[in-house]
């Protein structure tokens, strides 16, 4: 049985989710995933399916500049790592999707980055 935190998380989420596609007009969402090691972002354009562009503190290059990867640095590491992807894929503009997660700590570090990098939403 889920908790009374991951219904209303799902719930924000929805709604989140809800807002983007009527504001979208088009264009590709980053979407943010955070877990309690790592931080997850994907471009993904909802049209097709497809992912346009991808990068976690997973990966090896990441993992191994950065350390840690639940801290603000690996997401500052991430949103550049994936603006860079994303404007190499031809993706100028996106809709920034947080998820159900707060605009705060990583996941604003992970959007300002990814703003500072060239990607523009």
């Amino acid at each position: 049985m889920a908790t009374k935190e991951e219904i209303l998380f799902a719930r924000r989420r929805r709604r989140n989710r809800h807002a983007i596609r009527k504001r979208a007009n088009g264009r590709p969402r980053l979407s943010v995933f955070r877990s309690g090691k790592h931080i997850y972002a994907q471009v993904i354009d909802d049209r097709t399916g497809e992912t346009r562009a991808a990068a976690s503190t997973v990966e090896k290059g990441v993992r191994s500049a950065i350390g840690n990867g639940a801290n603000i640095a690996a997401a500052e590491a991430v949103g550049k790592l994936v603006a860079e992807r994303a404007l190499k894929a031809d993706v100028e503009t996106v809709v920034f999707d947080r998820g159900g997660y707060i605009y705060h700590g990583r996941v604003k570090a992970l959007a300002e980055a990814a703003r500072e990098a060239g990607l523009k939403f």
